[in-house]
């Protein structure tokens, strides 16, 4: 009966773990450039309750030499700095090489996080203009994918409820 080595197994595991970190690291060594996400569109989608959802069209961009395979996306929206809507999607495909695709992804915004955007509105002092953050992932591969954002302000148009 083969007896059980526990210094064997725990450089088993740190060797197994050195490899997934380097990796892991793989891609900044080649040179591979982040993938570059931006909002294409907002389309409104069918609502439970007090919830808002909208279907967000995400142009992805794949600026190296090998395709992105993903299996899943998952969303996050940030509003002034608070979370605003998330949402997931168990759509796969791949983003070519030095190329582009476009991604449905349905999120959902909480009645409680509209009305507390709501309040922001009022009482902003920013003159209409709103900081954002999108945070994503491309799920899949050995490292478990590939995460983007996105970042900037939004304005509201010149006649906006805060002048009515």
């Amino acid at each position: 009966m083969p007896s059980f080595d526990a210094g064997r197994s725990v450089r088993l595991f740190y060797t197994v773990l050195c490899l997934v970190i380097s990796f892991s690291g793989c891609a900044s060594w080649m040179g591979q450039e982040p993938l570059r996400v931006n909002v294409a569109g907002i389309e409104p989608l069918q609502s439970e309750g007090m919830e808002m959802r909208f279907n967000v069209k995400l142009r992805v961009q794949n600026p190296n030499a090998s395709a992105v395979e993903y299996d899943g996306v998952s969303l996050e929206l940030e509003l002034n700095g608070n979370s605003f809507a998330s949402g997931v999607s168990d759509q796969r495909g791949a983003v070519p090489r030095f190329g582009e695709a476009l991604i449905d992804v349905p999120l959902t915004v909480s009645a409680f996080s509209a009305v507390r955007q709501a309040f922001a509105v009022a009482d902003s002092a920013q003159a209409g203009r709103f900081p954002y953050v999108l945070r994503g992932r491309l799920a899949g591969g050995i490292v478990g994918g590939t995460r983007f954002i996105d970042q900037g302000t939004l304005s509201l148009p010149a006649g906006n409820m805060m002048d009515q």
